[in-house]
């Protein structure tokens, strides 16, 4: 966090209230739109402030450096004047020629006036707040009696533009469009006195259509301050009707506000002295010396001026403002820090930006080989370039100049580059799905996944995927599902598989072929070589725990019967043959490994039954010869089959 900071005439103005270094003197100093009218209370502990939009009242609290509260109105405030010593009585002018008198819990009484107002001001002997308008009189609301009195009628005809009381003697003054300026006595209610159209240099334009927009007394109850239209500032003598110094802010604009600061701590010279005008416009902020006229110093905001305040007996100024941002700005030559934020004293020279910002703001640092790059290094020894440790300080603007004829496109480089970096911003930005699977179980959760997203239901997939009772079946290996046993493969009978049974556990499966309960005769023997898609093929089961399935999908499918029918399960039991088939080219497949002998004698001693001898041939096929029983005998001989 630093302090901005301007040396206007070698005098520091340290701005602290500043948005974009986050430096807040008052937390929420602002309004939504802009600032109108901003004033301190007399016991210099509160601050109020209106503005838009929507309309409405600020109070911030010195001893909390915060805002207190925030009240919303109907109409846009023109003036307000605080009747208390604190903020607990206030009367706003509106623009709707509206009067509110807001108390501590509220808006107490509001009523209206006959023309739209300009100003007002409060006379305290008298309770009468006085109203200038845009006609020719000045209204009165005797807050006393609750009722208007009698208005002052002036001379104004295009209406009174400032409305002041002198502290010292309470004598009235109204700046009128016109260019005068009426004095009136409270006692005799009659006008003592009128200063003409004062005479000031046509510096802008034509001095026609000259209004007195800015009026304000000293407390030494004999100078006043006149701001004129044309951005002329008068200061008088109320004993003579010449002007004994006259200032021109040479801007044009009218003249916002102007007040006497005759408190704070200088250094006892004159220049720095505590008998100070701050004038204002809508551009600028000018501090001369009251005396003879000398600048002491200027503040520039961003935005435009709609009116300034200065704390009293201190150096700080607020100012309402054009922006969000209202302004606040400490000078220490000009006075001490308000007693509510004396650690300004302390840190303004601390938390300075930039101290010696000026020494080398308009060069550029560039090394021996960017000099060489530029093709500026026959300048090395000349007094364009200022040697400086490992490189040189050249003029910014030849540094651009030069950089431009070196690479005529650099532009189009750094558009390329701008456009690059935003897609690949856009890019980062965009919500990514996380489709990372699991360590333990990827299938499953794949699976899972893939249902969800079918069903598109994203509490089915939170349930299981994303629920923390269901965490470790994903994360410990112990909870890993084995694809490859019979009874995964029996529960999911269309997963591919994994691994394919020995050659000897085909062997061993090969024996119980016989031994089945069902039996088939030779006609059905094709239809068991065919695909079959029922869990209840006893064959089609064994086929698959051989692993045969995948390959035999490839071959040509065959239209059969299922082998569940009816006729089938109740066909006559006897010896079940597999003639030619895949049991054969599966075995043989197994004991590719073994000769000849043992593969015969293996054989041979599997499939011996009582009465039947079992056999392969070279081919692969399978032979069986038996000998018939004698109750058997009426029964056709069966020829073995090769």
């Amino acid at each position: 966090m630093v302090l901005p900071v301007t040396s206007a005439n070698n005098v520091k103005v340290y701005t602290v209230s500043e948005y974009r270094t986050r430096v807040d003197l008052i937390q929420d100093f602002e309004f939504p739109e802009a600032s109108n009218r901003i004033k301190t209370t007399r016991d210099g502990k509160f601050a109020m402030a209106t503005g838009v939009y929507k309309p409405q009242m600020r109070v911030f609290e010195f001893a909390e450096v915060s805002i207190k509260f925030e009240r919303h109105m109907d109409a846009e405030t023109v003036n307000f004047e605080i009747l208390s010593d604190d903020w607990t009585k206030v009367a706003l002018l509106q623009n709707d020629r509206s009067v509110e008198l807001h108390t501590q819990g509220g808006i107490h009484y509001r009523t209206r006036i006959p023309k739209f107002g300009r100003d007002l001001a409060y006379h305290y002997p008298s309770c009468d707040l006085m109203l200038g308008a845009s006609g020719t009189e000045v209204y009165r609301l005797n807050l006393d009696q609750g009722r208007f009195m009698n208005p002052i009628i002036t001379d104004a005809t295009l209406g009174v533009n400032c409305v002041e009381i002198n502290p010292a003697h309470q004598l009235f003054g109204f700046g009128t469009a016109n260019g005068t300026v009426e004095f009136w006595d409270p006692r005799s209610r009659s006008r003592v006195g009128l200063l003409s159209q004062p005479q000031v240099p046509t510096t802008f334009g034509t001095e026609s259509n000259l209004e007195i927009s800015a009026l304000k007394f000293r407390n030494d109850g004999l100078t006043m301050g006149l701001g004129t239209s044309t951005g002329h500032t008068l200061l008088y003598d109320l004993r003579a009707s010449v002007p004994f110094m006259m200032k021109d802010h040479q801007y044009g604009f009218p003249i916002k506000t102007i007040n006497f600061h005759d408190g704070g701590a200088g250094s006892g010279d004159i220049d720095n002295g505590n008998d100070k005008v701050i004038v204002s416009d809508c551009k600028i902020i000018k501090i001369w010396d009251r005396t003879n006229g000398k600048h002491f110093t200027s503040i520039e905001p961003e935005t435009d001026i709609n009116d300034v305040c200065v704390v009293e007996n201190s150096g700080m100024i607020f100012t309402a403002q054009e922006g969000v941002q209202m302004g606040a700005y400490y000078i220490p030559e000009l006075g001490p820090a308000p007693r509510w934020a004396s650690f300004l004293d302390n840190i303004t020279e601390e938390m300075e930006e930039n101290p010696n910002r000026d020494v080398y703001d308009e060069y550029k640092f560039v090394t021996r080989k960017e000099l060489a790059a530029l093709g500026l290094e026959h300048l090395m020894g000349t007094n364009v370039l200022k040697a400086y440790m490992h490189g040189f300080f050249v003029d910014l603007r030849l540094y651009e100049k030069a950089r431009l004829i070196a690479n005529p496109f650099a532009y189009d480089d750094f558009k390329e580059r701008a456009v690059r970096e935003k897609l690949e911003k856009e890019r980062g930005s965009r919500i990514r799905a996380n489709n990372k699977l699991p360590s333990v179980n990827k299938n499953l959760a794949k699976k899972l996944r893939e249902e969800g997203n079918k069903k598109n239901k994203k509490k089915e997939k939170e349930t299981v995927l994303d629920d923390n009772r269901f965490s470790e079946l994903f994360a410990d290996p112990d909870f890993q599902v084995d694809e490859a046993s019979k009874e995964y493969q029996l529960l999911h009978p269309s997963a591919p598989k994994k691994a394919v049974a020995d050659s000897e556990d085909e062997d061993d499966e090969m024996e119980d072929v016989p031994s089945r309960n069902t039996h088939v005769d030779d006609s059905d023997s094709d239809r068991l070589d065919g695909d079959s898609d029922s869990e209840d093929d006893i064959v089609g089961k064994i086929r698959k725990e051989r692993g045969l399935f995948m390959r035999d999908k490839k071959k040509p499918q065959t239209t059969v019967r299922n082998v569940t029918d009816k006729k089938f399960k109740t066909a006559r039991r006897g010896p079940e043959m597999r003639m030619g088939g895949e049991t054969g080219r599966a075995s043989g497949r197994g004991d590719a490994r073994k000769s000849f002998g043992t593969r015969l004698k293996s054989n041979e001693s599997k499939h011996k039954v009582e009465g039947h001898k079992m056999s392969r041939t070279a081919m692969g096929g399978m032979e069986m010869s038996f000998k018939p029983k004698a109750k058997a005998s009426n029964k056709k001989e069966r020829r073995p089959r090769s």
